[in-house]
């Protein structure tokens, strides 16, 4: 995958960094060029320094090619702004904005772009909504054969029940959050969009389960 970041501080080059160990290539854009130095000697992607909602900076660090686009800097309004302009004028599908104000949060939300607050964020978080589902697992029971993913339902679920993602995914999803609101998934729940879906299946199948999710429902 080929992931923009915009931000330069510490969660982002930390965030940098998690990606390039995991082997995907990274762009990084900062207003300021000293912050690049937190990256250190050995980073191998791209760095531009400019603002994350221009088109040209963004375009410099490939975002007309990207999978992924993180706008973690200090400024939220910098941040939600570039999500959307990352995902409206790009067709970034995934992003995430970080946020200072969590009373702010639902409000981004409902502008379709997925925020973390401050406080309980930190970089790996981010970085399991950034890479391909399936790829960093939430959680693993002791015996290694069951684990947690979080993912965000697929567009072509969306309007699906979660009983019938359950059958054809042969996972159980224990929760939902919604707009910043966590919620029991029960059967007949409506999956919507936007929706972080918590998803129990066996280690063994989980690449079948990625596969169905990504899929979409079976044709009638």
């Amino acid at each position: 995958m080929h992931i923009v970041i915009m931000g330069c501080g510490r969660v982002g080059s930390t965030l940098t960094r998690s990606l390039e160990e995991r082997g995907h290539t990274t762009a990084v854009i900062d207003t300021n060029p000293d912050a690049f130095r937190r990256l250190g000697p050995g980073f191998a992607g791209i760095t531009v320094t400019g603002m994350g909602f221009d088109r040209e900076v963004l375009k410099k660090a490939g975002i007309e090619h990207a999978d992924a686009f993180a706008a973690v800097s200090s400024g939220d309004n910098s941040n939600i702004i570039s999500a959307r302009v990352a995902r409206e004028q790009f067709k970034v599908e995934n992003v995430v904005a970080r946020i200072y104000d969590p009373g702010r949060a639902e409000v981004y939300e409902r502008l379709g772009v997925p925020t973390v607050a401050t406080v309980p964020w930190a970089a790996d978080q981010v970085l399991r909504r950034l890479v391909p589902a399936g790829s960093e697992p939430a959680w693993r029971d002791q015996s290694g054969d069951v684990r947690l993913d979080l993912v965000y339902a697929p567009f072509s679920w969306v309007g699906h029940r979660i009983a019938e993602l359950e059958a054809t995914a042969k996972v159980r999803v224990a929760y939902l959050t919604r707009l910043g609101t966590g919620l029991i998934a029960l059967p007949d729940t409506v999956i919507q969009e936007g929706d972080y879906l918590s998803l129990f299946m066996l280690e063994s199948t989980a690449d079948s389960s990625h596969a169905a999710l990504d899929a979409g429902p079976e044709a009638d």
